[in-house]
């Protein structure tokens, strides 16, 4: 049985933190530290100094695309996310109901062969729920080759009703991003890398921070349920993976900006614990059954698959945590306060050192 988190809708983060005030910058966030079961509070910009020369981050270089697109099923009008494209052509998406308020609200798959004109006279035609115990994902077929071409065209970044406006799409893409060579990315944005300014990473590099990037295209995610992760498309480069390697063998900790860097390099790490470049589908999940056999730590926005965290963690620090971050009022979701946990045992500065 996992942590349950419950959020009062009021710590929801509404817009991004250069929105909230002049002066602000998207580093002008909080960033709660955990080590074990001790925690300390500090802002983001801090975070060099709660990092030290030999540690590597691993990064998520996915850009974010403009997923939701306005379609009409017979005179009703819907929203679709536009989630994972396939192999095959298709697409994985989800049909919403606009909620009268500028975001939308979950609305049943299905059924096969239902139609949604978009814009463009491009038709939209679901074939078949995406797995078969959930019908809130549907694969479909559309009718314009050129999808991404559609998004750009007509789509805008996927909001929830935490929110407060429309955003530009600059707003969702990381320092990180970079143009994938198909045109590709994530319907959602691998929101843990958000904080993180230019001027931040600078900083991190002159202290002797090291940098391995990978890609995970992240589909759309539940906003009403705990779920699972679908199956992602993602790419380990070899100069990542030799990065990556490098630093297990030597003192560095190795720690992954979000929950999407964990799962790449747990999907590319062999039976021996060695990280191997490789790119496909992952349909990994980790959990503490499973454990984590890469990364050493997590730089995570607050809200996250709590399963993972505490794979990595342990529930009693994951708990401790929350709490901290509960009873002193950070921001949660995309726009909010991040977290950093830090591990325990050889090679690593104590707690009470990491937390001052």
């Amino acid at each position: 049985m996992t942590t349950t988190v419950r959020v009062p809708e009021e710590r929801s983060a509404r817009v991004p933190a250069e929105q909230r005030g002049p002066g602000r910058d998207r580093d002008s966030v909080r960033l709660l530290v955990s080590c074990g079961t001790e925690v300390s509070h500090h802002a983001f910009v801090e975070l060099p100094r709660r990092l030290r020369a030999g540690d590597l981050l691993i990064v998520n270089t996915s850009p974010t695309l403009a997923s939701a697109v306005d379609g009409w099923i017979g005179h009703a009008r819907v929203v679709v996310h536009f989630s994972t494209r396939g192999d095959d052509g298709r697409w994985a998406v989800e049909l919403r109901d606009p909620d009268g308020r500028g975001t939308t609200r979950a609305r049943a798959g299905g059924p096969a062969g239902t139609e949604v004109r978009l814009a463009g006279d491009v038709r939209l035609v679901l074939e078949e729920p995406l797995t078969p115990y959930g019908s809130r994902l549907w694969w479909g077929r559309v009718s314009e080759p050129d999808v991404l071409g559609l998004l750009r065209r007509h789509g805008r970044p996927i909001r929830y009703s935490y929110t407060q406006r429309d955003q530009p799409l600059s707003v969702y893409q990381t320092v990180f991003a970079l143009p994938s060579a198909d045109g590709g990315g994530s319907a959602e944005m691998p929101s843990a890398a958000r904080p993180f300014t230019a001027r931040l990473v600078a900083e991190l590099v002159s202290r002797g921070v090291q940098f391995a990037p990978i890609t995970l295209h992240t589909g759309v995610a539940s906003a009403e349920a705990h779920e699972p992760p679908y199956p992602e498309r993602y790419e380990v480069p070899e100069a990542s993976a030799r990065l990556i390697n490098a630093a297990r063998a030597g003192e560095g900790r190795i720690l992954a900006v979000g929950t999407t860097a964990v799962r790449a390099v747990e999907s590319a790490v062999d039976a021996g614990g060695v990280v191997r470049a490789r790119k496909g589908w992952t349909d990994l999940v980790v959990t503490p059954e499973r454990g984590v056999r890469v990364v050493d730590g997590l730089h995570e926005p607050e809200a996250s698959h709590l399963l993972m965290l505490e794979a990595i963690a342990g529930r009693a620090a994951i708990e401790r945590s929350y709490g901290e971050a509960l009873s002193g009022l950070y921001l949660w979701h995309e726009f909010g306060d991040v977290h950093l946990i830090l591990p325990e045992g050889p090679h690593t500065e104590s707690c009470s050192s990491n937390c001052r």
